[in-house]
């Protein structure tokens, strides 16, 4: 059955309920535009305001509008509303023109995006190469799991010496990332009896939009600078639990050793499956990355991981680590396996794991970001000595806590006239909470333009400030 609301001045038509809000939102919004009743230029609701008439996170509104904005359907402006573009032909049925797409900033400091410019593409290109000429032909069929044997030993080997796993080949379910790794998982926990899965708050929306999406209803725990706070489990009538103890995303702090500790415990004593992201395991800056949560307790761990940060996203390969006992139960049980990424891509990483080439490129790259983050924090330092960063020298990201008070959408929307791309911290979590924050992305910044960045965010930030202080004197 559709689901039909007025909300904020606005009739959407939100169809299946099922379905993540942002996603029919996003529908809901596009349909209005293209059939008039959304007509050109008028304003849409802030998206603080509509989401709480639809009681629903900020973030889904703020992912629908987005997503329309890079489509051309709406215009986003500073200081202004977001508004209906003029889609001219395209509505009235004529010949059809090229719908405008958003630009990407020029200083783009979104997080979650490597190094695009140092993927290793000769390095890919002679993996890929090898892996389709030197597979038997008889090879040309079937799954990567039985046609990649040798390849997947090679990472299975890699996982064992890097990140101190406990498993063997049979063990590894490789996927086409973390995020449907985790949907994966997500379903045969549904499909066991789970139907509730705590995850951490503030959280990457990705993993816990994939657990959702199955039927799990989602369990927030807060995080603290020890991380997930694993006594606030015991509260819940919750026994599966996502969560990142080497590189926490957004926070950037790292599960602690009595945490880890009483995280096994938890799960030993509710019978219960700890999903470990493995997120920004390869990129600690001051000593060696902690060893995965997987290596202290098979039994109990899935871990998850993937090549979106080390190499890029486009790859489309990740792996899922799975206790023994799952194992044997999806046998059993005769449960869906997944869909896996392509035969040639897992024998590809597999010569560029077995030729030195991955752990070349990953030392390279852990050179650049540990660089790229000191010159970012020196630029804070000295462009915004009212601000101040958190999480550990780590990963790809960090926190930037604004002055309290900030409003964080207004400068989010200055940066955004300046050619910086930023994004507050609430926007991945669950419950609001009144901490004015960014997350800074470097991966993908050029080194020597960070001092540029902070100087226009800089600027954001007075101009935010500024006009608070003329609309309260107004």
């Amino acid at each position: 059955m559709s689901e039909v609301v007025a909300v904020a001045g606005l009739t959407l038509e939100l169809g299946d309920p099922s379905a993540p809000l942002s996603r029919r939102l996003m529908n809901a919004l596009r349909s209005g535009i293209r059939d008039g009743r959304l007509p050109a230029g008028s304003a849409l609701p802030p998206s603080r305001l509509l989401a709480g008439e639809l009681g629903c996170s900020r973030w889904a509104v703020t992912e629908a509008y987005g997503q329309l904005v890079a489509e051309g359907y709406l215009s986003a402006n500073q200081g202004s509303a977001t508004r209906v573009r003029d889609l001219g032909a395209v509505q009235t049925g004529a010949r059809s023109r090229p719908i405008p797409v958003e630009q990407r900033p020029r200083f783009d400091l979104a997080p979650g995006v490597p190094d695009l410019a140092a993927f290793p593409r000769s390095r890919w290109a002679e993996s890929y190469r090898r892996a389709v000429l030197e597979r038997p032909t008889g090879r040309l069929t079937g799954s990567a799991m039985i046609g990649s044997l040798d390849a997947r030993t090679v990472i299975t080997d890699y996982l064992r010496r890097t990140r101190q796993v406990l498993e063997n080949p049979t063990q590894l379910n490789l996927s086409t990332g973390a995020t449907a790794a985790t949907g994966w998982v997500a379903r045969l926990l549904f499909a066991t009896g789970h139907r509730r899965i705590a995850v951490e708050d503030p959280s990457w929306h990705g993993l816990r939009d994939a657990a959702r999406r199955v039927g799990l209803e989602l369990v927030p725990i807060e995080v603290d600078q020890d991380g997930l706070r694993v006594e606030q489990l015991d509260d819940h009538d919750v026994r599966a639990v996502i969560v990142t103890p080497a590189h926490q995303f957004p926070t950037g702090v790292a599960l602690s050793a009595s945490r880890r500790l009483a995280l096994i415990d938890w799960a030993r004593r509710v019978d219960g499956t700890i999903i470990e992201d493995d997120y920004d395991a390869e990129f600690r800056y001051d000593r060696r990355p902690v060893a995965s949560l997987q290596g202290m307790a098979p039994d109990r761990v899935v871990l998850v991981g993937s090549v979106s940060k080390t190499l890029t996203s486009s790859v489309g390969l990740g792996w899922v680590v799975l206790p023994q006992q799952l194992i044997m139960q999806i046998l059993a049980e005769d449960l869906e396996r997944g869909a896996g990424p392509s035969g040639f891509v897992v024998d590809a990483m597999g010569t560029m794991i077995k030729n030195g080439w991955y752990e070349r490129h990953l030392r390279s790259t852990r050179t650049t970001y540990r660089r790229r983050r000191a010159a970012l924090l020196a630029a804070i330092e000295e462009l915004l000595p009212q601000c101040r960063v958190t999480g550990m020298p780590a990963g790809l990201h960090l926190v930037l806590r604004l002055p309290d008070g900030t409003d964080v959408d207004r400068v989010v929307g200055a940066a955004a006239t300046h050619g910086v791309g930023v994004i507050g911290l609430d926007r991945y979590r669950l419950r609001p909470v009144d901490e004015p924050a960014l997350v800074l992305g470097f991966g993908n910044l050029r080194s020597g333009r960070e001092r540029d960045a902070v100087a226009l965010l800089s600027r954001a930030i007075e101009q935010a400030a500024g006009s608070v202080s003329g609309s309260a004197e107004g």
